[in-house]
């Protein structure tokens, strides 16, 4: 998966190595396994995680705005919500204002979770053997390819 040749077009173009649809996919895939084992010992599904870097950003948000910052919509959120709220790191409430929007804010147990989750990434980080301003050019370039596909550039 090396090929850095320019695609040819037809049968060519439908290579493995041209496509990088499988680049981003198992890079994907990767990721998530390196995340796997460090988020296990704290009680994490990667799904999970994401949730609580969104709360740890901004706490008290509705499931429609973590949903909206993570892509997701709320039958794919309600899930993960429900196990972070039996497992004690998240407590989901009815907002007063507009009882249809639920709230979502970090207990203390899922507070004192970020300091663990400053070392998985610290872990990850270095599994990866880029700097952060690589990392940070990747996530530009990903962050733009993701903006081009949802329709937003």
């Amino acid at each position: 998966m090396n090929s850095l040749e320019p695609v040819r077009t037809g049968v060519d173009a439908l290579r493995l190595d041209n496509q990088l649809c499988y680049a981003l996919y198992a890079a994907s895939h990767r990721m998530t396994k390196c995340y796997r084992p460090l988020l296990e010992r704290l009680g994490l599904t990667y799904p999970q995680y994401l949730v609580l870097i969104v709360l740890w950003e901004t706490d008290g948000l509705t499931v429609s705005e973590i949903g909206r910052r993570l892509r997701l919509d709320s039958g794919t959120l309600t899930p993960v919500l429900k196990r972070l709220e039996s497992a004690g790191f998240v407590r989901r409430t009815r907002r007063q204002v507009d009882e249809r929007e639920v709230e979502v804010s970090l207990t203390d147990e899922g507070l004192a979770l970020q300091d663990a989750a400053v070392e998985v990434r610290r872990t990850v980080v270095h599994h990866l053997q880029m700097t952060e301003a690589e990392i940070a050019e990747l996530r530009t370039r990903l962050d733009d390819l993701i903006a081009t596909l949802a329709g937003d550039a």
